[in-house]
Formats: C-alpha cells, sequence, structure tokens
C-alpha cells in the first residue's frame, strides 16, 4: 500500500522537516522492521536526509544551492522555474530509510526533509513501507 501525506509549501524555496509524519506513517503501519520508501513525484521538489537540530543547515543548504544554480542564468526551459528542476535532480526525489522496532532509523541529528523548490505549491509526499521477509 502506497501512502500519501500532503504538504503546503508556503514559500519559494523551503526545507520542511517531516520527519514526525513519515514516522506516524510507520507506526501506524505496524510494521516492526523492514524498509520505509519516501517519494515525490514532482519533478521541483525534492526529499533529504540531514541535520534537523539546527535549522541554520537547511538554510546553509538553501544556500549553496542558490550559488551552484542561480535562478537567472542562459537557461533554455521557459517556464521560469529551470532552477527548481536543477535543485530537485541534485538532491533527489526519494530517500529509502530502514525502520527497526516500529521506527525510522535515524542518526542522533538526522530528520527527512521535504525540499520546495517552486512553491509555493500544495504537493504530495508517497510512502510505502515494505516488511522484512518473515
Amino acid at each position: 500500500m502506497i501512502h500519501r501525506v500532503g504538504v503546503s509549501t508556503k514559500a519559494r524555496v523551503e526545507f520542511r522537516d517531516i520527519t514526525g509524519e513519515v514516522q506516524a506513517t510507520v507506526k501506524a503501519s505496524g510494521i516492526e522492521s523492514g524498509i520505509c520508501h519516501v517519494l515525490v513525484p514532482h519533478t521541483t521538489a525534492a526529499i533529504t536526509v540531514n541535520e534537523n537540530a539546527d535549522p541554520s543547515v537547511a538554510a546553509d543548504i538553501t544556500t549553496q544551492l542558490e550559488a551552484i544554480v542561480p535562478k537567472h542564468s542562459d537557461y533554455r526551459h521557459m517556464e521560469g522555474n529551470a532552477p527548481a528542476h536543477i535543485k530537485a535532480s541534485l538532491v533527489g526525489n526519494s530517500q529509502t530509510l530502514l525502520v527497526e522496532g516500529g521506527k525510522l532509523v535515524l542518526g542522533t541529528w538526522q530528520g527527512v526533509f521535504f525540499c520546495e523548490f517552486d512553491g509555493p505549491r500544495n504537493r504530495t509526499i508517497l510512502i510505502k513501507i515494505v516488511p522484512d521477509e518473515p
């Protein structure tokens, strides 16, 4: 079963900590051990795992992505969101996480982030939880 989680972003570029939503989905599944695959079916958004204890980390990431992929350049894609497509490709549209004891296996400072690069928008996150084979 694929679980769908809605996210409404409020800014053009936004990193949203979705660890709680993903963990709640894992808990509701009743699966104790397996994998959790998180995917965004959008070409201008991404999923990543990084530090969630200090918000300046997400700010640094967005600043550096802007330096690598500036808003204005000689882009051929004419819809005005070419940088968003490139940033989404650099970060990636999915993450596979381990589940043990009914919980996501993450480092002390790690969280799961939804990365918006073309907001504000209403987005969907897809979550698939696969149990270990008996």
